[in-house]
Order: C-alpha cells, then sequence, then structure tokens
C-alpha cells in the first residue's frame, strides 16, 4: 500500500486572504484539502470555490473559540456573548464546557447547527477538525461521536507529532511545545479511543501543531524525511500577502512551502501520494 499524505489548510473562509491562498495552494501546490468555518466572514465566496474545484476534499472547522456561532445568541448564552461570537480564550471555553452543564447542552445544539449548515452546503464532508483545536475536547469528542452517523462524520482529526524531532528542528517556545505536547497526548488518548469504538477514522500522524504558524518550506524538508508513519496529514494556515503586507509573514510563509516544487519532490521520494482525506 502507498504511503498517503493529506495536506490540509484551515480556516477556509475567514476571509478572502485566505481562500485566495487556498485555492492557490491547491491548484499550483500540494494542498489536497481543507477545513472550512461556515461562520466565517468569507464563507459564501468559499463554498463558491469549493464547488468550483470538485476534487479538493473539504471538512468543518468547527469553531467553538475566537469566532461567530450558527445559532442566535438568545439559544446559546453560555457558549457566546451578545453579538454571537465565542471567547478569546481556550482555557476559559474549555472550563465553561466541562463544568457548566446549561453550557454543555447548548454546545450539542451548536455543534449540530454547524455540522447542518455545512450539508446545506451541498459539499461532501470529509472529515471534521476545530479551530484551536476545541473538537479535542472530550465533551466535544463525545458529542461528535454521538451525531458521526447521522451527519456521516467520516474522520475527525487528532493531533499527534513527535515532541523531539520538532524540538531537534526548532528549539523556540519550547516549553510551550512541550506543554501543548502533553496536553494533546492526552486528550489524544481518550480521543482515539472513542473514534475507534465508534468506527471514525484518524491519521497515523498529524503535523502542524507544534510549529503553528512556521509551516515553512525548510521545515517541510526537514520533517518529510523523517516521518515514519503511512498515513499524515499535515496542517497550515496559508495567507495570500495583500498589498503593502510583508512577504515573510507567517501567511505568506506556509503558502510558499504550499507552493515549494522541493516541497513536492521531498514527498515523492519519501512515497507518499498526495491525496484528500477517504
Amino acid at each position: 500500500m502507498s504511503r498517503r499524505a493529506v495536506i490540509n489548510a484551515d480556516d477556509f473562509g475567514f476571509s478572502p486572504a485566505v481562500n485566495q491562498a487556498i485555492i492557490t495552494a491547491y491548484r499550483e501546490g500540494i494542498l489536497t484539502s481543507t477545513s472550512l468555518m461556515v461562520t466565517g466572514a468569507a464563507a459564501e465566496s468559499a463554498i463558491e470555490l469549493a464547488h468550483q474545484h470538485p476534487n479538493l476534499g473539504v471538512g468543518l472547522h468547527l469553531v467553538l473559540v475566537s469566532g461567530r456561532s450558527v445559532l442566535p445568541p438568545a439559544q446559546i448564552p453560555h457558549l457566546v456573548d451578545a453579538t454571537g461570537e465565542f471567547p478569546h480564550s481556550s482555557l476559559q471555553a474549555g472550563l465553561t464546557y466541562q463544568f457548566n452543564r446549561s453550557a454543555r447542552g447548548q454546545l450539542e445544539l451548536e455543534i449540530r447547527a454547524q455540522l447542518e449548515k455545512f450539508r446545506q452546503t451541498g459539499l461532501s464532508l470529509t472529515h471534521v477538525d476545530g479551530h484551536k483545536h476545541l473538537h479535542c475536547h472530550p465533551v466535544v469528542i463525545d458529542i461528535l461521536v454521538s451525531l458521526a452517523s447521522e451527519f456521516n462524520i467520516p474522520l475527525i482529526r487528532l493531533p499527534q507529532e513527535e515532541l523531539q524531532l520538532n524540538l531537534n528542528w526548532d528549539r523556540r517556545d519550547w516549553l510551550r511545545k512541550t506543554l501543548w505536547w502533553w496536553i494533546f497526548n492526552q486528550l489524544g488518548q481518550y480521543g482515539r479511543s472513542r473514534l475507534q469504538a465508534a468506527g471514525i477514522q484518524s491519521m497515523q500522524r498529524v503535523y502542524g501543531l507544534l510549529q503553528t504558524g512556521r509551516i515553512s518550506e525548510d521545515y517541510l524538508l526537514d520533517l518529510i524525511p523523517q516521518i515514519q508513519a503511512d498515513a499524515v496529514e499535515i496542517y497550515a494556515h496559508p495567507v495570500a500577502p495583500l498589498r503593502g503586507e510583508p512577504a515573510n509573514s507567517q501567511g505568506a510563509v506556509e503558502l510558499a512551502a504550499l507552493l515549494s516544487h522541493r516541497v513536492r519532490d521531498s514527498l515523492l521520494q519519501a512515497g507518499f501520494e498526495l491525496v484528500p482525506f477517504g
């Protein structure tokens, strides 16, 4: 069996600059998949672009922090403010979902609403992941598993990468990276047990968490030959540079990495077939 690599871009629908970057990386680069924010400011344009590029895999980028809800604030007052905005703190949101019973009931309503809004786009749902990885929260995972058969969720992202491999490349923020690695290792153990019991897929390795915002060409050229797994996801957050924006901005650097012929050649030399989920 050939090795498979899904190259995914998050935040489809966040802005025109993000949409442009994602379509450019798909047309001209290694991108095979993207994750749609159904309440993003440019979601309608993203949906139209997805229909124009039917071979681009599209999943749901579940927004439960730092973004807008589908449901009106009156229906989910324990989740959002009066304008329909979720809190910007992942810690605050996670504690609310864990310990506030009313919030948990409203959370299921909102997750269902986002899945329903995705279904209304007419796109085939290839996977589910989440903004700032709040979808890995045990309460959220349980809700997604309970809704998986109704909404045909085939795969859910569980970040899983090697800490030492990342630190060998870049020791900046080593304490934050170590903490994140430990947290998502714990969450991943619970998540994988729930997904396996429900027959929902996850990838063997998922790269992007520890190097978030710094998925550069050099990083990928160092990473790819060291990957041992045969089914992997690499995700990034590309942004098309706007007029007057420096070419070395995070989003532009990640877009350049996805457009790199050297990165494509490295993936092919490692035996990877570039595919969308499923």
